[in-house]
């Protein structure tokens, strides 16, 4: 109810007069039945425009730390997250990332619609990186297809590290399906889970003409660019 609201009535409206969101390839997106939407990530903002374009409640993946703030800010951020239904994952590996995982596959069990950051974390410089093999996982155990999304200019809206939004217009395209129902029954297969998210990154990169580089973000963050002087 208290996400309808925000959708509907609060937030939803003022955002899309606001940014004025276009849409390509909306005809892709299944009717019925559970499906993940695999996203590129340039923005904190990522998990606020693709929920307004669509007709379902999506459900993102989101790292704990949304959910563990302190302080007034913290308590905010976290009513937020929670009242739109957010799903907090833990991402230090181990039993807690299992159990975060299986946190997504009950949602789509239900026959929920999931969205994942396939990088794990927000592009720093507009490329996108290699893809984490956890989504892989997750389609195989879950049997269901996966829709990838690619985010255009939504970086300029909000880059990392910016405290408060830019008008910028920004756009979403909605590729075709990815069935990867051939490689069932294979989700202990490090090779297969490899490929599948390459070909899920592939697909991304091809949508939103981003740069590929075939390193995990997390290991370049921080880092300078190339060509680029050093702090």
């Amino acid at each position: 109810m208290f996400y309808l609201f925000l959708k509907n009535v609060i937030v939803g409206p003022f955002l899309l007069s606001v940014f004025r969101p276009w849409v390509k390839g909306y005809e892709n997106v299944p009717h019925k039945g559970a499906v993940i939407f695999a996203s590129n990530h340039l923005s904190f903002m990522d998990s606020i425009f693709l929920p307004l374009v669509v007709d379902r409640q999506i459900r993102f993946l989101a790292k704990s730390e949304y959910f563990t703030g302190r302080g007034i800010r913290g308590r905010i951020i976290r009513w937020f997250f929670l009242g739109v239904g957010q799903l907090p994952i833990d991402r230090s590996g181990g039993k807690a990332s299992e159990a975060s995982l299986n946190t997504g596959l009950d949602h789509l069990a239900s026959g929920g619609w999931l969205g994942i950051y396939p990088e794990g974390t927000r592009s720093h410089d507009g490329r996108l990186y290699r893809g984490r093999t956890g989504i892989a996982r997750m389609v195989l155990e879950a049997g269901v297809p996966v829709v990838p999304v690619a985010m255009i200019d939504t970086e300029k809206v909000m880059p990392v590290g910016s405290k408060l939004p830019k008008v910028r217009r920004v756009g979403l395209v909605f590729g075709e399906p990815l069935d990867f129902s051939r490689f069932a029954g294979m989700e202990g297969d490090r090779f297969v889970l490899r490929s599948i998210t390459d070909e899920i990154m592939y697909e991304l990169s091809h949508l939103g003409g981003q740069e590929y580089v075939d390193v995990y973000a997390s290991s370049v963050k921080g880092r300078p660019q190339a060509g680029s002087a050093a702090a």
